[in-house]
């Protein structure tokens, strides 16, 4: 496959006196809670060179992800997404009733719209400080391999969660059409991912950016570890390594933390639901520095 680069972002040169670029990033940002949707509209950037990582996890209904990315797109030099499993749900009451695939794809459309940089386009090359690296947005799903103990197959692991009492709200709005399951939709978002990251030179570093973790290591504080089947895929395991990753941005499980797995920073960046950053975050919204 042909390695595709996408031309300089709008007001990239930086004057006299002018403030360098950042790379940050943030995720899970739920705008319809209404403190959630305040935190986006105060949401500004350092420098007006600074790009905006968004890993998913916007919101659930069209009309919100196109409000919030819009809104961060006019602000931020270049805003660059991965979907999370929210974006991909049809809630019963969205007017929006495309389901799998085809919301996905609706989704590029709208971003593209909007000029935000979706995992279907070229992918953008931060040639500010600690670059250049390709800014590789990714979506590849999960495939109920991260397994709890003794749970020797899925439908076991399933069954273990439902005795839990934890079932992810993706087993009921999160529709994979035309695939025949979601862990087949994630095989082929895989291959297809793969695929476009083995075409990047091998001698181009990578930010690697999916709404999952890309390693199980994070979910192993998971308060409900049976909650770890709908967080990724060991599929994923070695990309930080064969990908050359200078760092790796997730989000989904609400639990901002900086890990390093063979020495490369595994940032989640999520906001999550206002009751979890009114105990956690002192300054909630603030994005993640990625690089420099």
């Amino acid at each position: 496959m042909e390695y595709e680069v996408r031309g300089a972002p709008r007001d990239r040169t930086v004057g006299a006196g002018a403030r360098p670029g950042k790379l940050v990033a943030i995720s899970d940002l739920h705008v319809r809670y209404a403190e959630n949707r305040g935190i986006v509209e105060g949401l500004r950037p350092e420098s007006s060179q600074d790009w905006l990582v968004v890993a998913g996890d916007v919101g659930e209904f069209v009309a919100d992800i196109e409000w919030a990315l819009g809104v961060l797109r006019d602000r931020f030099a270049k805003v660059i997404w991965a979907p999370g499993n929210h974006e991909l749900w049809t809630p019963p009451d969205d007017p929006v009733r495309l389901r799998g695939e085809e919301r996905y794809l609706h989704l590029v459309d709208l971003c593209r719209r909007l000029g935000v940089v979706t995992p279907e386009d070229p992918y953008e090359i931060w040639e500010g400080e600690g670059g250049p690296v390709a800014v590789a947005p990714l979506f590849v799903l999960y495939d109920y391999s991260f397994r709890p103990a003794g749970a020797l197959n899925q439908d076991a692991a399933l069954e273990q969660a439902k005795d839990a009492g934890v079932v992810c709200t993706d087993e009921y709005l999160l529709h994979p059409d035309p695939y025949p399951s979601r862990e087949a939709w994630c095989r082929a978002r895989l291959a297809i991912t793969e695929e476009r990251l083995a075409a990047i030179p091998s001698d181009m570093p990578t930010v690697l950016v999916n709404h999952f973790p890309l390693v199980r290591e994070p979910t192993r504080v998971l308060r409900y570890p049976e909650f770890a089947l709908w967080c990724g895929t060991e599929a994923t395991a070695d990309w930080h390594r064969r990908f050359r990753a200078a760092a790796v941005v997730y989000g989904h499980l609400h639990i901002p933390r900086l890990i390093h797995q063979n020495g490369v920073p595994h940032h989640e960046v999520s906001l999550g639901y206002p009751r979890e950053w009114r105990a956690f975050h002192p300054a909630p919204g603030r994005p993640v520095q990625i690089l420099p």
